[in-house]
């Protein structure tokens, strides 16, 4: 786009017609034929040549023509003894000779094009029977001299056809075009055909470069005395010689090899013409459900599947009555088991008592603690930046762009305007080619007023240091240059075509066949040859139709050969602001932007009706995303005031009325919310010491996650200490330690299994996600020492306020000690667990239904989860009020053009040589597997590479400016620099010497790749490379003192197809690493065969790649994450319940359950797979530990019969807590969450969140007590001796006391 040069000289097609003005006279040796036209006898309005009619033979040619004739028409080199006679004179050739060289700057890459296209020139200009196939029509008289003004020349059609067909794929690779867009007039390569393209080179009215009238008159018979002209043509991929080489793959489709057809699309997986994994899913459910159900009701004793029956208890009831009797050897891991969890009783037993007796110094210490830690929140660095939070540094894509920006400087920084017309009609235009009917972007009073839009945006900051012309991609700028005009800014704007001048676009004139001709003509005219110099924007540069106009493709077309932009809905601005590798550089740049978006706000409130704007910055998504996150901080703060106040509310139990106040524990729940927030500050102040970054999602997560966590502790540790009554002599920090011996083991469990699932989550490369599970692991680390300290001294000093009859808050307030009641008593939740959900859940119909439900559950949630979406929106990263979530939607309605792609060749190539340039090129000589060649092919099946143009090639640009005659220049005094359109004595041309191949030696290349990357293109040298290239190519010089250059990195730019979809861009991503892993084979390859050890790499960079790569192995990093996670929860509950397998096993299966259903959810609820649904499945984890593992822990240490009672017993226990803990706590948060303006918390928080919860909840509460009922671990034996031996020590005393 902004890379490519003025477009001037592509105009060097019309140099072909100026050849044409030099058509001499020719005079025929032959009696019968003579010449019609001798030498030049004046100029016309344009300053071109004009021929003297003339009839007569040919005249003797002179040394010096004869040289000029032997370069470029050696068939008319015909000696018969007396010289050589042609029908123009020397001063003919010359002009010849200029027009000629422009038109090889487009077309030598092709010699047999360009040989069928000279031969008819050289033929009619000199050749000596003009006469036989010219009919000069008019003459006119100017200065007392007569001048040929228009002629007709009869041509075959089999000639014109074919030299078409041997041009026509002849490629301009600065522009990525074709040869024809620039030397086809207002056809341009997709329209042309052999017709227009030789009547164009003879219109001097539509053709500034041709000096007379040439009608070209194509048949294939004599008409009257003319016979055609019909000169051989030698096909493209024929060799015009045994010297020259045939046309390059690039140039000329047939000379290209066999294209591999591209790979057969992946068939989705289908079975019987079904979905696959519905399919199995389906066979799995109901061969699983009937062996299920068979087990259950046909096998009652002993179940067929293994497991122990309802009515079979695992051990003799009498056991748990006579301690006597009891004669069973434990094996050793059930005594360490059971040792295992009495040590940790009594660790934790002990520890309570301490900590319960001296709560204040506990809480002082825990105090300093957390301030201590909560210091280094003044050294955090908060992430915001994209790249930095979803791309690893190490990451293939943050590697290649760091390559890329320190190399060429980080792509140009965009601000875009797509603006829609509302309420306006099609527009329908008479022309000589039939009716036109243009979209509503064509409306003249809406492109006038884009146009003001326009100049009022390149007008901010005028004046200022962070003006436009300070600021902007200004290609066409000289090395030097102090300062800009903002006209050589580039702007990609269909206000381009007409030079920004309204006096042009208001221009109107009438065509031969009597119709208006306005601005929609040139629009056409420009559409289709953007190059040609009255299409040129004012920055001296093309104007790309398709990033200028939007709404012209239909729903699922691609950007073909023939657009019809005509259809255009939309006009779109772009202006091309330049990036630094150095980001102190750029705050002129963030300043415009700035006033710019501030401008764009106002403009759109008060817009004309007939406009729908939407607008953006390089600037605005970071910028959004800042605010998003503040804009939702009120309804994040609601969320934690609903949970925190029922946290403060649900864990005091009412006994009666005359005791609320006494009962509450409002003061104990926020102490314990604020035990929360003090671990995540202190987790925050931790990192904030080690320097790891935080991101947005800590701060909006991770107190989430915590508070879930922290919460359910709380509640089992309280209402355990509410439903055990102190014991007769029991002191209250007696009473406290015996509950935390109780319920310390199981806390124990949840946290150090969720601590260490997290930090083995730390593993992840992607930033976000390990900085989330580093910090996470560190707040529930730091909440588990907080809880089991601070708060157990809390619940000692809330015991003894209690204990006192003093008031909850108030506590200086004394109750009524007639109000004192000891007596525990069993809150509303907890009787509706033990007497109705218990039962009903335990009974053997229902628990049968519970396995067949969730196991379809499951079944159907594999069926889908493979079929979840992957990436990210990038709409529903913006808040619904963004004015850059509109701009979003736009582009994907609008924009019809991919983003550019560079395909970059890294240093150590050694480019003066021969046969590495054949390597990289795509003209004469090159290798068919090229680099350019490679990309040439796959931009034929965008589709599949989703490449949309040829790249453009420095290379091959390089070869045709070395030998352009009027492109290379240099000072006479110190050979430096001279640009090429210096006329001045002060220059002269570079003395290149060239190899049999065409192309600079050795020590000339390196000399003056240096000039080449200097030189502006103009109309005479239209290949310099300063403006295309002068970023693209990288050199350093050998020594100081050498003016030998060596090129290093270089790329080779061309556009993506038009990307829509998050799947759109990481496989288009995915296309262009498998081309550049081909080309990097191959280069290597052959350097290989050449003995050359030094291996290159080649690869593809696009501004987008470094976020969409995350998607690419999405699933394996998912599937890495869950499975880490869940093998160090294993691995804790294997330990920390004695090595028990059953246990373990039992909490992995639910908590696989629980993450599998979420991605069943995700499917049906159109939640995505990306970094953030990652990072809550990774939370997800955390948190059904919570679910399970407290139920699980109770189930093991229960002396019940049977596994029915004894899970029945386990959810008697924790069911309420772990419901009351969790679930009731979240839900209300979380239904605050749904009404945020963020899009994000919508979608990937409220949904996700809700689903956790609720999904959580189910398998913890109804399906793993069944499923404990079924496969729980049996009964450790040396814990029911335990047991025995503790009742039976009880019971002798108690009888001793009795007698007493």
């Amino acid at each position: 786009m902004a890379n490519q040069p003025r477009l001037d000289q592509h105009f060097g097609f019309t140099i072909l017609l100026v050849l044409t003005t030099l058509t001499c006279q020719v005079i025929s040796q032959n009696a019968t034929y003579h010449c019609v036209m001798y030498g030049e006898c004046g100029k016309n309005d344009y300053q071109l040549a004009l021929n003297c009619p003339y009839t007569g033979p040919a005249k003797a040619l002179s040394m010096s023509g004869q040289a000029i004739l032997a370069k470029h028409c050696p068939h008319l080199l015909v000696d018969h003894g007396k010289g050589i006679f042609t029908c123009c004179d020397e001063a003919q050739l010359r002009t010849f000779d200029k027009s000629i060289n422009l038109a090889a700057n487009f077309l030598k890459r092709c010699p047999s094009c360009m040989r069928n296209l000279v031969r008819h020139i050289c033929d009619f200009s000199c050749g000596v029977d003009q006469s036989r196939y010219i009919n000069v029509t008019e003459v006119v008289e100017k200065n007392n001299k007569s001048m040929v003004t228009a002629m007709d020349v009869y041509i075959s059609n089999d000639y014109i056809q074919g030299t078409y067909n041997s041009c026509r794929q002849v490629s301009v690779p600065s522009t990525g075009q074709l040869a024809l867009d620039l030397m086809c007039g207002d056809w341009g390569a997709p329209s042309c055909n052999a017709t227009r393209w030789f009547t164009y080179m003879g219109d001097a009215s539509g053709n500034p470069y041709v000096p007379f009238q040439i009608n070209y008159l194509n048949t294939s018979e004599p008409v009257e005395e003319f016979h055609p002209l019909d000169p051989k043509v030698i096909p493209c991929n024929q060799a015009p010689d045994s010297k020259t080489p045939a046309c390059s793959c690039m140039d000329c489709e047939q000379s290209c090899p066999a294209p591999q057809p591209p790979p057969p699309a992946e068939a989705p997986f289908t079975v019987a013409g079904f979905d696959g994994y519905e399919f199995i899913m389906t066979l799995v459910f109901l061969i699983g459900s009937s062996l299920f159900v068979f087990s259950i009701f046909f096998c009652p004793t002993r179940s067929a599947i293994g497991v122990t029956s309802d009515v079979q208890h695992e051990m003799p009831t009498h056991v748990m009555n006579d301690y006597g009797e009891y004669t069973g050897v434990s094996s050793f891991i059930e005594k360490l088991g059971a040792n295992t969890d009495s040590y940790l009783q009594k660790f934790f037993q002990k520890w309570g008592i301490m900590c319960a007796e001296k709560p204040w110094l506990i809480l002082f210490i825990g105090m300093c603690v957390v301030v201590a830690f909560g210091h280094g929140i003044k050294y955090l660095q908060v992430t915001t930046d994209p790249v930095e939070l979803w791309a690893s540094p190490t990451s293939r894509s943050r590697v290649e762009r760091e390559y890329f920006d320190r190399h060429f400087e980080p792509f140009y920084r965009t601000e875009q305007i797509i603006i829609r017309a509302v309420g306006l009609e099609s527009i329908v235009h008479n022309t000589s080619n039939g009716m036109i009917t243009f979209g509503p972007a064509f409306n003249d009073t809406f492109l006038k007023t884009v146009f003001e839009l326009q100049e009022q945006i390149k007008a901010i900051g005028a004046g200022e240091d962070y003006g436009l012309d300070k600021i902007c991609f200004a290609p066409l700028r000289s090395e030097g240059q102090v300062t800009t005009d903002v006209n050589e800014c580039v702007v990609q704007s269909l206000w381009g075509f007409y030079q920004d001048s309204i006096d042009t676009f208001d221009e109107t004139d009438v065509d031969p066949s009597g119709f208006e001709k306005n601005y929609l003509d040139h629009f056409v005219g420009c559409s289709q040859n953007p190059y040609n110099p009255a299409c040129l924007a004012p920055y001296g540069g093309p104007i790309e139709t398709a990033i200028a106009l939007g709404g012209f493709l239909k729903p699922g077309e691609y950007l073909d050969s023939k657009p019809n932009y005509q259809q255009a809905t939309a006009v779109i601005l772009t202006f091309i602001v330049n990036n630094y590798y150095n980001k102190s550089k750029l705050q002129p740049a963030m300043e415009w932007e700035k006033h710019y978006v501030a401008y764009m706000k106002n403009y759109t409130a008060n817009k004309p009706e007939f406009m729908d704007i939407a607008f953006t910055s390089e600037r605005s998504i970071e910028d959004e995303l800042d605010r998003e996150s503040q804009s939702d901080v009120l309804t994040i703060l609601i969320s934690y005031v609903i949970m925190f106040a029922y946290i403060a509310i649900s864990l005091g139990q009412m006994k009666s009325c005359s005791r609320l106040l006494i009962d509450s524990k409002v003061t104990l729940g926020l102490g314990g919310v604020f035990i929360v927030l003090a671990s995540v500050v202190s987790s925050v102040g931790i990192f904030g010491f080690i320097g790891l970054p935080a991101t947005l999602i800590i701060i909006e997560v991770i107190p989430f996650l915590v508070l879930a966590v922290g919460v359910d502790n709380i509640f089992i540790l309280v209402q355990t200490h509410q439903r055990e009554p102190r014991r007769n002599n029991e002191t209250h920090a007696e009473h406290i330690g015996r509950t935390l011996g109780q319920v310390g083991p199981s806390m124990l469990l949840t946290s150090v299994s969720e601590s260490c699932c997290f930090f083995l989550g730390g593993l992840s490369d992607m930033p976000a996600v390990r900085a989330f599970a580093l910090y996470a692991g560190m707040a529930l680390l730091i909440d588990f020492l907080l809880q089991i300290t601070c708060f157990v001294s809390l619940l000692s000093l809330d015991a003894i306020r209690q204990a006192n009859n003093k008031y909850d808050v108030c506590c200086f307030i004394q109750g009524s000690k007639k109000d004192t009641n000891d007596e525990p008593v069993d809150g509303a939740l907890y009787k509706f667990f033990k007497f109705v959900y218990v039962p009903f859940l335990m009974h053997k119909l229902v628990r049968a239904a519970v396995m067949i439900v969730f196991f379809g559950w499951l079944c159907t949630s594999i069926a889908v989860t493979p079929h979840i979406e992957i990436g990210l929106d990038q709409e529903l990263s913006m808040p619904e009020d963004s004015f850059v979530l509109k701009y979003f939607r736009f582009l994907k309605d609008y924009l019809s053009i991919g983003p550019p792609i560079y395909f970059v060749v890294k240093s150590g190539m050694n480019y003066s040589e021969f046969g590495v340039q054949n390597m990289i090129c795509g003209g004469q000589y090159c290798d068919v597997d090229s680099v350019t060649t490679q990309i040439y092919q796959a931009s034929k099946m965008p589709r599949y590479s989703y490449i949309a143009k040829p790249s453009s090639s420095w290379l091959d640009d390089y070869v045709d400016w070395s030998a352009a005659d009027t492109c290379c220049k240099r000072f006479k005094d110190n050979g430096s620099f001279c640009p090429n359109d210096n006329t001045g004595s002060e220059c002269e041309s570079c003395k290149i010497h060239f190899n049999k191949y065409g192309r600079p030696e050795s020590l000339d290349f390196q000399e003056y790749i240096a000039f080449f990357l200097q030189d502006n293109p103009t109309d005479t040298c239209a290949k310099a490379g300063h403006a295309a290239y002068g970023q693209g190519v990288t050199y350093h010089y050998t020594n100081n003192r050498s003016r030998l250059a060596d090129v290093g990195a270089s790329y080779f730019m061309t556009y993506h197809s038009i990307l829509k979809t998050s799947a759109d861009y990481y496989e288009s991503m995915r296309a262009a690493r498998r081309i550049s892993h081909n080309l990097t084979d191959m280069i290597n390859g052959k350097l290989a065969a050449q003995n050359i050890t030094e291996t290159i790499e080649v690869f593809p960079y696009s501004v987008f790649y470094v976020f969409y790569e995350q998607y690419l192995t999405m699933w394996p990093d998912t599937l890495q994450s869950m499975a880490i996670s869940l093998a160090a929860i294993f691995v804790v509950t294997f330990v920390l319940m004695g090595l028990d397998f059953f246990s373990s096993v039992v909490v992995i299966v639910t908590i696989t359950m629980i993450i599998v259903n979420l991605g069943g959810l995700m499917y049906w609820w159109h939640i995505t797979l990306n970094a953030v649904s990652l990072v809550n499945l990774v939370m997800a984890v955390g948190i059904a530990v919570e679910f399970c593992s407290h139920l699980v822990h109770s189930f093991s240490v229960s002396v019940e019969s049977s596994r029915v009672d004894r899970a029945a017993d386990a959810l008697t226990r924790m069911g309420s807590s772990v419901f009351s803990g969790i679930t009731l706590t979240k839900f209300g948060g979380i239904i605050v969450l749904g009404f945020a303006k963020s899009q994000i918390f919508q979608v990937f928080y409220f949904r996700m969140y809700l689903g956790i919860v609720l999904y959580g909840a189910a398998h913890g509460l109804i399906f793993l007590p069944v499923l404990l009922s079924y496969i729980g671990s049996p009964m450790n034996r040396e814990k029911l001796a335990k047991h025995n031996r503790t009742l039976h020590g009880n019971h002798i005393q108690e009888t001793a006391l009795t007698r007493a």
